[in-house]
């Protein structure tokens, strides 16, 4: 499922309009919308150009002076070295691919987390699930069926004729020349 998408509007005076809401936001309140999951998108209010990446630029910007929480200083040097399409091309699909591995780890410590908390919770109910996957059942062969066991009883006629044929004497070369 795609994530909702919010039309914000930038215009002259710096002043952002949510579109959708019919009100005007913050900053903060466009980074709230981001860290819950909705796809922003910032359109300049008379041009109609696309300023999503300098709108997040300048929240990150904020973020870093009011918490003086800022990106390490080799990425930031490498963004700003990053002045050809080539190396921001590459910039761009390392730093995608890295924060989507990122996010893939932080959802498998939270399933783990969630499944520790629940075999705390109810410790019956978490062996009893876990025992469900390795049941008796699934140690025990299945029946038979009546074909199989068929086969099995052919095989075995087989191979007592063959044990027979190989007890009986086998004919002597000189033998067989007086039976003909």
């Amino acid at each position: 499922m795609k994530n909702p998408e919010v039309l914000i509007r930038k215009y002259s005076d710096r002043r952002l309009y949510d579109t959708g809401a019919s009100r005007y936001v913050k900053l903060d309140d466009i980074a709230q919308m981001v860290r819950d999951g909705i796809d922003v998108r910032v359109l300049d209010g008379r041009s109609g150009k696309d300023l999503t990446n300098l709108v997040f630029t300048q929240i990150i910007v904020e973020n870093a002076r009011e918490r003086e929480i800022a990106l390490p200083l080799q990425l930031l040097t490498q963004l700003v070295r990053a002045s050809d399409k080539a190396t921001h091309d590459f910039l761009t699909w390392y730093l995608n691919n890295t924060l989507d591995l990122y996010k893939k780890a932080q959802e498998t410590v939270q399933t783990r987390l969630s499944t520790a908390k629940s075999a705390v919770g109810s410790p019956l109910e978490f062996v009893r699930n876990l025992l469900a996957g390795h049941s008796l059942r699934s140690q025990i062969p299945p029946p038979e069926s009546e074909e199989i066991q068929e086969l099995r009883r052919q095989v075995q006629r087989l191979q007592t004729r063959l044990r027979k044929r190989e007890k009986r004497p086998r004919p002597t070369p000189k033998n067989r020349r007086k039976s003909k």
